[in-house]
């Protein structure tokens, strides 16, 4: 019995990091595509096929470590899609460089809403409603996490083009001194006690979706 709710929780992780992740990063491409950047289409990813945007590491290895080693949550990534950002502003301006930043964002809050609406409606403990859980989980956790305005993140780069949009270059040159540093302070982060402090937003959050 143990070994089988073992197996479906594995499983319901699995898609829901695979939604979660891969729809995160199509996104970006999608909305980038909206405004005149054929990039992500003319390299195929803007597909809905998984083997197309996994990263070996962020996708499959960190995912299981945490999961193995009892992580009080896990994260992942995918290939990022690449994106001519040069274009989106000539065709959207600034602001369009904004609505591609957060557009994974935007994705991993509205997939968290329509995940937690379905499980209101579920009457039993299924592999469905197990995956629907975590997709509530695991995309709002990615949504804040995203937000963090720590380069690479994409609440770094929205605000750096926030910033231009107003005239100031301050904060483009915050993250170009902080950038060599960014995986290294959010690995600090997340393996100490400040990961509480910086996911609060997602526990308050995930307290009204769950």
């Amino acid at each position: 019995m143990l070994e089988g709710f073992d197996l479906f929780k594995a499983l319901s992780i699995i898609i829901a990091l695979m939604i979660a992740i891969i729809g995160h990063e199509i996104m970006h491409g999608y909305v980038a595509y909206r405004y005149g950047d054929n990039t992500a289409k003319y390299e195929g990813r803007l597909s809905i096929n998984p083997i197309t945007h996994i990263d070996p590491v962020g996708t499959i290895v960190v995912p299981l470590l945490l999961f193995i080693s009892g992580a009080p949550f896990l994260f992942g990534w995918a290939k990022p899609v690449p994106v001519n950002m040069w274009t989106v502003i000539r065709n959207g301006g600034y602001n369009g460089a904004i609505a591609v930043s957060l557009a994974g964002i935007i994705y991993n809050l509205f997939m968290a809403v329509i995940a937690s609406l379905l499980l209101g409606f579920m009457q039993n403990d299924g592999l469905l409603t197990m995956t629907l859980y975590y997709l509530v989980l695991y995309n709002v956790i990615l949504a804040v996490f995203n937000l963090w305005p720590i380069p690479p993140l994409d609440g770094s780069n929205a605000l750096g083009y926030l910033g231009r949009k107003f005239g100031s270059s301050a904060i483009d040159n915050f993250n170009e001194k902080v950038g060599r540093y960014g995986m290294i302070i959010l690995i600090i982060i997340v393996a100490t006690p400040l990961v509480k402090i910086f996911m609060l937003p997602a526990y308050i959050l995930l307290s009204f979706l769950l």
